[in-house]
């Protein structure tokens, strides 16, 4: 076990972090990819079987139906496009006019059974969010596997041809990550307009392509970026380097203030980190959630208070860290 000297998240701040209106579905799908990035918080993997079942796929549907205040379905994974449930969740939240986002790690476009991904995606309008921790390719392949690069940019092309990061309803974002570190010389991921910035210049120059916004979001020791840090015994001085970089203006627009994270199984938590280190979300009285509990009580808005651990400070360092990217 670390002895940590970590301020405890919650005394950071002077009051209880608080959920807004819930307006974000965040799903995922299950542990499922013909991946397995070292940075991986989920641990996801082509060895992994865990999925949705019909059953909570079903609940998941109701949900998506019954309440209008959810303006967005994120589906992730693993790789979300694998695990069962994925294209019926697609569909009822379209056919309820929700924006869907599809967390891509691009590469499964050349997997048997999935090359009309692209198309569908276009089809459905989905917003593609998609992994691209540098636009080097030495560095991609070093994080995410051998050839991974070369597929994505493939893959990114495919797209451009669809018309995404050109037409106004097919929205095309790139996902940076730093690399991990090797020592005590930690940083944050550098400023998110600037890099992007980078980003538009060299694929466009090399490769043709385009994208609308790069998002930046620190790696949070969690998962696989947990154990790396853990070998390399450097969990704990990242977590106070993460502290050290506090920043207070970032809690108004946390992700897990306005969304709720389902896994595969339809538990409920704050967010898909709190759900990698199984800390679910609860109710005022104390008991856990499930989407079962939700759709009993009809009601989106029963957590309290959201739960926290040292790992929140990634979420709060610097700019601020979401799957949005950067927060201020």
């Amino acid at each position: 076990m670390h002895t940590i000297s970590i301020t405890p998240f919650k005394n950071k701040l002077n009051y209880p972090l608080t959920k807004k209106d819930i307006t974000v579905l965040q799903i995922n799908l299950g542990k499922r990819c013909n991946l397995a990035c070292t940075h991986c918080h989920v641990e996801a993997g082509p060895k992994r079987t865990e999925e949705l079942s019909p059953e909570v796929c079903q609940q998941l549907i109701e949900i998506i139906h019954r309440f209008p205040e959810i303006q967005i379905v994120d589906l992730t994974g693993g790789a979300p496009e694998m695990n069962y449930g994925f294209k019926p969740l697609v569909e009822a939240a379209r056919a309820n006019n929700k924006q869907v986002i599809v967390r891509s790690n691009l590469t499964i476009y050349f997997v048997d059974g999935f090359s009309d991904l692209p198309e569908y995606f276009a089809q459905h309008e989905l917003k593609v969010v998609a992994s691209m921790p540098c636009y080097l390719a030495d560095n991609v392949d070093k994080m995410r596997g051998f050839g991974v690069f070369d597929h994505s940019i493939k893959a990114l092309q495919w797209l451009n041809k669809l018309g995404y990061g050109k037409e106004q309803n097919l929205i095309l974002d790139l996902v940076y990550n730093p690399q991990l570190p090797t020592s005590e010389k930690f940083s944050l991921a550098p400023e998110q307009a600037n890099l992007e910035r980078d980003y538009k210049i060299f694929l466009q120059k090399h490769f043709g392509i385009v994208f609308n916004n790069l998002f930046t979001i620190t790696n949070l020791p969690v998962g696989r970026t947990q154990m790396y840090l853990e070998r390399k015994k450097l969990y704990t001085s990242y977590l106070q380097f993460l502290e050290s970089h506090f920043n207070n203006g970032t809690i108004d627009h946390l992700m897990c203030r306005d969304q709720l994270s389902i896994d595969y199984l339809g538990n409920v938590y704050d967010c898909d980190f709190n759900q990698m280190m199984n800390l679910p979300a609860k109710a005022l009285n104390g008991e856990t959630l499930t989407v079962k509990k939700l759709l009993e009580a009809d009601s989106l808005d029963l957590i309290s208070e959201i739960q926290a651990a040292a790992y929140c400070y990634g979420c709060t360092a610097g700019c601020g860290s979401s799957c949005g990217g950067a927060l201020v």
